[in-house]
């Protein structure tokens, strides 16, 4: 049989591209540190690759939220931690401002001061991130939450919250809205009393404790008004519906134990026929921050000129400490959620990054090269190509002509 000298050239040339192909290869691997430089190479293997390359970027991007997250409520808390010390501030000057040997000068003092408190509080209540976007103004964060009008402040934020997809299956707030931390309560706060600005008798009332939650009432609101048409000082007690609860009108002592509802408060002093008391659950009572001490404000800037503005100052009073009372615990529970997410986000980053930690051994496990092979391989291929050039040039002299 006769061979071309033609198909001679063509099969050495097709042995050394094919050896140079190869050698190639093993030096692309070498350079990338990759086994799998296309999908050709391994499909099954490529796939995979790209499966977990994938959950490895969504793994980062959760990480990222939780950045961000972790950010928002750490501005959160430290803006809180400010209202509570403003909060307790607001209290102390309010059982100052209790103090019945106070002149009008004394307690007006004592207005410009809560008046400042209230000025800070304002501001923490509009605080921002220091990017612009307002931390109390729920997913409505382009503009300041709290505006005044009218001698009152108003919240023109939203009650939504912006969420963070945290996790795989998590979404967090990162953030409250001005609404639940300004005007609001807690749903366990109680009761709270509150006098009636035309009572003309001396009545006080103390501090209003729950005795009996259980009790039927509990959670109603109820009003208690004296009368001494009967020639003695009574008092009834009606729900809203102006039923008497416990029926008859009951005698009035100075100073009196007065049992509704399941809670018990104490009255004394001398009321007037017709003079009410309002018992109120805590959240019907006034839970807005800004209007509960503007009330209070209001009352120590007006003179007292008889025993009755006195009493009603006094009132007013009582039932603002135990306003702010309530709204310190809300406050307080309010951080202590964002101290719950924040730690929660901690535990988060690292379960994420013990995840992104298997995800990178695994994607190494697939696609990543063994060098110890890799390089015996490509002095392999070297050795192949070196091998098919001298069998090319062997070949090549294999000519008749040179014989002649």
């Amino acid at each position: 049989m006769r061979v071309a000298s033609s198909t001679l050239y063509q099969q050495g040339l097709a042995s050394m591209n094919l050896q140079q192909s190869s050698l190639l290869h093993i030096q692309q691997q070498l350079g990338t540190g990759r086994k799998v430089l296309t999908p050709s190479d391994d499909p099954v293997a490529a796939t995979r690759a790209l499966t977990i390359s994938q959950a490895s970027a969504v793994n980062g991007q959760y990480a990222t939220s939780r950045a961000q997250a972790n950010v928002a409520l750490g501005a959160e808390e430290n803006t809180l931690s400010t209202v509570t010390t403003v909060t307790q501030n607001i209290q102390t000057l309010l059982v100052q401002a209790g103090n019945g040997t106070l002149s009008d000068v004394d307690r007006a003092s004592l207005a410009t001061a809560l008046q400042g408190q209230y000025d800070q509080l304002l501001g923490l209540a509009n605080a921002d991130d220091g990017n612009g976007q307002f931390l109390f103004g729920g997913t409505n964060s382009g503009s300041a939450p709290f505006v005044q009008g009218g001698g009152n402040v108003q919240y023109v934020g939203n009650t939504e919250q912006q969420q963070f997809q945290v996790d795989v299956s998590r979404q967090m707030a990162a953030g409250s809205n001005g609404r639940e931390v300004f005007q609001s309560v807690q749903g366990s706060a109680g009761y709270v009393l509150k006098g009636n600005s035309a009572n003309t008798g001396t009545a006080t009332y103390g501090q209003v404790s729950t005795t009996d939650p259980s009790n039927p009432l509990y959670g109603t609101a109820l009003t208690l008004t004296f009368d001494d048409s009967s020639g003695k000082m009574q008092y009834t007690i009606k729900d809203p519906s102006g039923t008497a609860v416990g029926g008859t009108p009951l005698d009035y002592n100075d100073p009196g134990q007065i049992s509704a509802a399941g809670v018990t408060f104490t009255v004394k002093g001398t009321p007037k026929n017709g003079d009410t008391i309002s018992i109120e659950p805590a959240n019907q009572a006034g839970t807005d921050m800004f209007a509960n001490l503007k009330s209070v404000i209001d009352a120590l800037n007006k003179p007292t000129t008889t025993d009755a503005d006195t009493a009603n100052l006094s009132n007013t009073i009582a039932t603002s400490i135990r306003q702010f009372s309530n709204s310190l615990d809300n406050v307080l529970t309010v951080r202590a959620s964002v101290g719950s997410r924040m730690q929660e986000l901690d535990a988060l980053d690292t379960i994420g990054t013990n995840r992104g930690l298997s995800y990178s051994e695994t994607l190494s496990s697939v696609q990543d090269l063994d060098y110890a092979s890799a390089i015996t391989e490509y002095y392999q291929r070297q050795t192949a190509l070196q091998g098919a050039q001298q069998s090319f040039m062997q070949i090549q002299g294999m000519n008749l002509f040179k014989y002649l």
